[in-house]
């Protein structure tokens, strides 16, 4: 019997509780969900806005706001559903084509995101937000300077946004404005002196603006801020290689590596490195994995034919090797060809060093460096012709390239070239002293007879 009354009086509470349930309004159940997404109590605001939608299915906020919490929850899919209705409900809500776009460009489809920012735009063109979104997107699509006009124009509506300020520094990263950037990144830290992505910005701002000791300072100050973020030890660790710390170098790259195991650039670095600490077998396998790593999205190119290239390792050093800075991994992987190349015929392992010499070629035909590094190796071992038509290339690329005028120069005399001496007095005049000695020697006067005999 006392059984029984209990279930009897649990029936009574709960009827009690669904008739109080029955009471409230779809603006009950809403403002419920506000409440709740506020404090983000993200499923029981789910739970009261789509009890507002039962009640109320024509209501715009309503979805508009579900849509939120579901974006909340990583339900972008689900989110947009609700936001489609949101728009079919109320198609002049500018906010609800801003985060359809936002959830749009979480998902990749950069160009329906830009469709909802362009719509949002023309419902409220004074909103700085939209234009920010906008311009991020742009960034992401590649188109860069326009980009960038988004950007300005945001500020113009909101100067002292530090998320705007920063994405337009990250923009002028890009377009190669370093004092831009660096200015916007200061800008940005005035407002967020912690914001950890305008730190290390301006570091590597600095950085490419020669100001290697500037950039340690703050990339110091982020990673103490930012401990596992593995892209700032890799970039402390290019600026420690610039300034030919390469022991401390290693460290930062280890720890890059230990953080993102595939890091293909960080292995380049990492091997040029140990190059330059006489561990040219670690370096060696640094690069290999530089090279491995995701290298089925390499593509190849086309630009001049091959030739049968070898290495001169005394030409190498004092010409190549002391020469060559290393530089950030490009993603076509033609620098770690390249030094591998070398390293490789440092080893006396000359087949090999040949052919990554010619992939880095092929990799990148427009880099006048391949092409003078191949030149000087083609020298080495006869092949004279070959060495000139690299050098042929070297300054149509780069007409700067006064090393290259002094070995075609060189290879002319020897040839019997009239040119040799145009080539070296050339060579000498964008800064290679050593040609006036060749000069002095061989062009001023009764030419000399040439020593060198070609291979047969």
């Amino acid at each position: 019997m006392q059984n029984s009354l209990l279930s009897y009086v649990t029936l009574l509470l709960c009827l009690s509780f669904g008739v109080t349930k029955a009471q409230q309004t779809a603006a009950d159940f809403f403002t419920e969900g506000i409440t709740k997404s506020n404090a983000k109590d993200y499923p029981g605001a789910l739970q009261a806005f789509t009890a507002s939608i039962i009640l109320n299915p024509e209501n715009a906020a309503s979805y508009y706001n579900r849509a939120l919490t579901k974006s909340s929850l990583n339900d972008l899919l689900g989110a947009n559903l609700d936001l489609d209705r949101a728009i079919d409900l109320n198609p002049g809500d500018a906010n609800a084509y801003l985060y359809r776009g936002i959830n749009r460009t979480k998902q990749e489809d950069l160009r329906g995101a830009m469709q909802d920012f362009n719509r949002a735009i023309e419902l409220s063109p004074n909103d700085a937000l939209l234009y920010y979104q906008r311009g991020q997107c742009r960034l992401r699509s590649g188109y860069t300077n326009s980009a960038l006009s988004d950007f300005n124009k945001a500020i113009t509506l909101a100067p002292t946004d530090a998320n705007i300020l920063t994405a337009r520094a990250d923009c002028e990263m890009q377009l190669a404005d370093y004092k831009g950037a660096m200015t916007d990144y200061g800008k940005a830290l005035e407002k967020s002196p912690n914001r950890t992505q305008a730190i290390a910005g301006r570091g590597y701002a600095r950085f490419k603006l020669d100001d290697p000791k500037g950039a340690i300072i703050d990339f110091n100050r982020a990673i103490e801020l930012s401990k596992d973020d593995a892209e700032l030890y890799y970039r402390r660790g290019l600026i420690k290689t610039r300034l030919a710390e390469y022991a401390n170098a290693v460290i930062d790259f280890d720890k890059t590596i230990s953080l993102v195991p595939d890091h293909y650039k960080a292995f380049f670095t990492r091997g040029f490195c140990k190059s330059r600490l006489d561990n040219s077998k670690q370096a060696i396998v640094d690069i290999d994995k530089s090279i491995d790593i995701g290298s089925t999205k390499n593509q190849t190119k086309a630009y001049y034919s091959e030739f049968i290239t070898t290495n001169t390792l005394e030409l190498l050093g004092s010409v190549i090797q002391n020469r060559y800075r290393v530089t950030e991994l490009t993603d076509d992987r033609a620098d770690a060809y390249l030094v591998r190349g070398i390293l490789r015929n440092a080893a006396g392992d000359t087949k090999l060093a040949l052919q990554d010499l010619n992939r880095a070629v092929e990799l990148s035909p427009t880099n006048a460096e391949v092409y003078f590094v191949r030149g000087v190796l083609r020298s080495s071992m006869g092949d004279q012709k070959g060495a000139i038509i690299d050098c042929n290339s070297t300054v149509k690329l780069n007409a700067r390239q006064a090393e290259a005028y002094f070995l075609r120069g060189v290879i002319r005399y020897d040839l019997g070239d009239d040119q040799a001496c145009a080539d070296l007095s050339k060579a000498g005049e964008l800064g290679y002293m050593q040609s006036y000695k060749v000069i002095s020697e061989r062009c001023n006067g009764q030419r000399a007879t040439a020593t060198a005999t070609a291979s047969r």
